[in-house]
């Protein structure tokens, strides 16, 4: 693919540069599903790499073609030795900080931070079992 993934972003929804846009995504996230299985096989103590590791993974922008940040697609892929409860879809309250989800994944690998950004709090919820 010769173009850059920047200028595509900004689609002006043309079929074509949301084409190829989309390609160069799947690309990145393909990428990314290549390195979470080679951590799941990877032997690390009692466990796998991946059992140790947590990934913070998607976007600050949901649509930006228009520099909308609403409804952010973001996915954390974590193994069990982090704490945090997989196989399932949280939506937060409308206007919940990104930040709040940065201060929490903060404290799950050890560090404390008073805030951070325009945080106004931890989500709970990463954790419910």
């Amino acid at each position: 693919m010769s173009d850059s993934h920047h200028p595509l972003s900004h689609h002006q929804d043309e079929p074509a540069k949301l084409d190829r846009l989309h390609r160069i995504n799947e690309y990145h996230f393909q990428q990314f599903a290549y390195l979470v299985k080679k951590l799941a096989t990877m032997k690390e103590g009692n466990g796998t790499m991946l059992d140790h590791t947590l990934f913070l993974y998607g976007t600050g922008i949901s649509d930006s073609n228009t520099h909308f940040h609403d409804d952010l697609p973001i996915a954390l892929i974590a193994g069990e030795g982090t704490g945090i409860k997989g196989g399932r879809y949280i939506r937060h309250p409308k206007g919940t900080p990104l930040a709040n989800l940065h201060m929490t994944v903060l404290e799950n690998v050890g560090l404390s931070a008073d805030s951070f950004g325009d945080s106004n709090g931890k989500l709970s919820r990463l954790k419910d079992v």
